[in-house]
């Protein structure tokens, strides 16, 4: 049966390429030979054509008429009505990660995806990356293809399609509960990805060459587009998403968050990210506010749209930026970020560990009210907005980390965190660009491992590892310049080897190079007496060391926080007046001197 639909699938695909060659190209596949003029012209190149006009294979099915599509050549495809029940119906727009991808109209009706063969696909814009959405069937499905630029020139691009069955779930845009089969349905999950890979910064692309056939497994595109920069923008604030965990619930309600912005600005946006979701989620409507005190705003909270609309409904996996609207951020100051959440909402994507109160409303819509009246509960973490935009300025610098950079043992809501003293540094000087600051740690988390397993509802929030989050809280963050990285402390204490984590190190710095972002690197601070702090760990903590201070040219500048906290007398702990009290965790005068030895010319790219 797998050989005779390998056989069907061919003459599948002979019929679509029947469609673009013409019929001397068709007469020379069937016979062996083609006209003397034919063969003596030089190879033809279809003209490219819009991605859904080369769709070859259906890999979406009705619930009750699953055998109408194959997606994998065994007669299996996705679920409709799962895909329906996360958000993702047929032309639906999804915003993930920075780009704009559309589900395709034909999903569930017809073919809905191509199998990359070299498929010369029509795509416009320019931008830091193509955005693909794939999966693969039969295992991984990887290929070399080729972009081509409007001024003749090309770059080529590597591509790797995880399986839509065994795929890893940290790196998913969406999991499906179900797999379709001409015999039912199964209770297994299946899963697409949103994979990305750079282009040439600042030229026009004219259109992309998909992947040569790899033969077995097959690499499926759904939708393509090109993730353009934000121009006129500047994050000020972020945060990653760290688990995804019950909350509330909240039925009705306003979700008023406090942030703290690094640089300000004359217009703001909003990023909300349902990331790690299996249903959407609707907004009912957003503003923004100065905080005064509490839960209470200076003035009237502004109102935010999304595309013109007072609210939205964000799909499982997806993101949405509100439209640009008027108001005066002010640098280094606390916003009220205020949406009602109108149906239950009963699990959240989060940002766990915010060393900041939140608050949370009486039922109703009260984001519109300046007063703090209504908001009678309080929160620790950040559920849903993950970035706040400021029009103007000259880009951002992402600290990529773990509960150091979080913050936690810092004063809580006194915004003491080092990348909240180092953004203060920035603003009070004038040798260097006055960047957005942009706070990208997360508790718990490593460079090579998962805490959290990237799909389903868990208590744990150390995020999915540094690698698996790298596109997602770095690359495709707003107006991003410089990354600095700042992380391995979890990975030894958890038995992960210095080698380990020097090739993580190696792969994230290569990666956001390939993007054209600048790479600092920084030394692991010292443990020794928190727990799992071992002679071990320290050991394997200076081999990661050894590598940031003399990476071979893999780092663009280094900050030696090590040498900032470590104890003279004792290299393996920490300078007593900077700890915590845990051993681990610099308190506010160890976070302080931490922010006060970056070289801030080191973050000039």
């Amino acid at each position: 049966m797998a050989h005779l639909s390998r056989l069907t699938r061919k003459w599948r695909e002979s019929v679509v390429r029947r469609r673009v060659w013409g019929t001397a190209a068709v007469l020379a596949l069937f016979t062996g030979f083609a006209p003397a003029a034919v063969a003596q012209a030089a190879p033809h190149r279809p003209e490219p054509l819009p991605l859904e006009r080369l769709f070859d294979n259906r890999a979406v099915s009705a619930d009750d008429r699953a055998g109408e599509a194959d997606f994998d050549g065994s007669g299996s495809s996705l679920s409709a009505g799962d895909l329906t029940a996360a958000g993702w119906t047929p032309g639906r727009a999804l915003g993930v990660e920075g780009a704009r991808l559309t589900w395709p109209r034909t999903a569930a009706t017809g073919p809905d995806n191509v199998r990359a063969d070299g498929q010369r696909v029509r795509v416009h814009g320019r931008g830091d990356a193509l955005s693909f959405l794939v999966a693969g069937t039969g295992g991984d499905a990887a290929g070399s293809g080729t972009v081509r630029y409007r001024d003749g020139s090309r770059s080529t691009y590597r591509l790797t399609a995880p399986d839509w069955r065994t795929g890893p779930l940290a790196t998913k845009s969406v999991a499906l509960p179900h797999r379709n089969t001409p015999g039912g349905q199964l209770a297994e999950k299946t899963r697409l990805f949103v994979v990305t890979v750079p282009v040439a910064k600042g030229r026009e692309i004219a259109s992309v060459d998909l992947p040569r056939d790899p033969g077995a497994p097959d690499l499926h595109v759904f939708a393509l587009s090109v993730r353009s920069p934000a121009p006129g923008w500047t994050g000020t604030w972020s945060a990653s998403t760290a688990g995804y965990t019950a909350v509330g619930p909240w039925a009705d309600r306003t979700v008023r968050l406090v942030v703290h912005t690094s640089v300000g600005g004359p217009r703001v946006r909003i990023r909300l990210d349902n990331t790690f979701a299996s249903a959407p989620v609707r907004v009912g409507s957003a503003t923004v506010a100065v905080q005064d005190a509490g839960a209470g705003a200076k003035a009237a909270p502004v109102s935010l749209t999304f595309r013109g609309a007072a609210g939205t409904e964000i799909p499982a996996g997806a993101q949405a930026f509100s439209d640009a609207v008027g108001f005066d951020v002010p640098a280094g100051a606390n916003l009220l970020v205020s949406f009602h959440l109108p149906e239950a909402v009963a699990t959240a994507p989060v940002h766990s560990q915010a060393i900041q109160r939140s608050f949370v409303s009486l039922p109703g819509d009260h984001a519109a009210e300046a007063s703090a009246a209504s908001y009678t509960s309080t929160i620790t973490y950040w559920p849903l907005l993950t970035g706040v935009d400021v029009g103007g300025g000259p880009g951002s610098v992402v600290l990529l980390g773990d509960s150091i950079t979080d913050g936690v043992k810092s004063t809580p809501d006194a915004n003491h965190r080092w990348p909240d003293v180092l953004a203060t540094r920035l603003r009070e000087q004038d040798a260097v660009p006055h960047y957005g600051v942009l706070n990208q740690g997360i508790s718990a988390n490593r460079v090579t491992g998962d805490r959290y397993p990237g799909d389903g509802v868990s208590t744990d929030t150390g995020g999915v590892s540094a690698l698996h989050r790298l596109d997602r809280d770095v690359l495709s963050q707003t107006s991003a310049r410089t990354v600095v990285v700042f992380q391995g402390v979890n990975d030894v204490r958890a038995g992960f080897s210095g080698a380990q984590v020097v090739a993580g190190l190696r792969e994230i710095a290569a990666r956001a190079h390939a993007r054209g972002l600048r790479v600092v690197g920084a030394t692991v601070t010292p443990c020794e007496g928190e727990t799992l702090c071992t002679a071990t760990a320290d050991r394997e903590r200076e081999v990661v060391n050894a590598y940031v201070r003399d990476s071979g040219g893999d780092f663009d500048a280094v900050v030696d926080f090590d040498a900032v906290v470590r104890d003279p007398a004792h290299p393996a702990r920490i300078r007593p007046e900077y700890d915590s009290g845990d051993h681990l965790h610099p308190g506010d005068a160890g976070l302080d001197a931490m922010a006060r030895a970056v070289d801030l010319g080191a973050l000039k790219p």
